[in-house]
């Protein structure tokens, strides 16, 4: 018997029960249907391992903008701090009646510099030995406290350079007004 007529005995004949045609066929519908879930857990799981790659990629930018952030906060404090001493140096000199002896209020100025610049010494060995295991919260308080701690100065360093203006304003008054001084 030929294949085309065994199929046709199959479908059309008294034992089409038995036939295996169609157990091939709800075979193939289960196989189709275990693909169908299997690709759409696949699409889901890469949907969800996609998602956390990017959240891990923006958590590492943002702790990144934030070391980068703290770092250029200390470099800006350091300058202020060292802006500041240099202008208290020649403001007290202009002022004194002799240079090379410091004044009280000179020695006070100076400590609270240096006691800032150790302040500051302090942060940077924190940032190169604690930031890189810190959470991100820490480097938040971090980079929120030089930050403060800037603006804070930010009003002296005005001050300081009001005053500086004002001193070499009235020096010139000074020597306009006596030029044998």
């Amino acid at each position: 018997m030929c294949f085309r007529s065994a199929r046709a005995f199959c479908l059309n004949g008294p034992h089409a029960a038995d036939c295996a045609l169609p157990r091939f066929r709800a075979a193939s519908s289960h196989v189709n249907d275990l693909l169908t879930y299997g690709l759409a857990t696949f699409f889901v799981f890469a949907v969800i391992v996609a998602g956390g790659g990017v959240w891990l990629r923006r958590r590492g930018n943002r702790r990144s903008e934030s070391l980068h952030q703290l770092l250029e906060l200390a470099d800006r404090l350091e300058a202020d701090l060292k802006t500041c001493r240099a202008g208290l140096q020649q403001a007290h000199a202009v002022m004194s009646l002799n240079p090379d002896k410091p004044a009280a209020s000179e020695q006070e100025a100076r400590q609270a510099i240096e006691a800032g610049l150790r302040s500051l010494l302090q942060q940077r060995i924190w940032i190169r030995d604690q930031a890189p295991y810190a959470n991100q919260g820490q480097l938040d308080q971090a980079v929120a406290a030089m930050a403060e701690t800037r603006s804070r100065l930010a009003p002296l360093l005005e001050a300081l350079n009001d005053a500086q203006h004002a001193l070499d304003d009235a020096m010139r008054e000074h020597i306009q007004r006596d030029p044998q001084a």
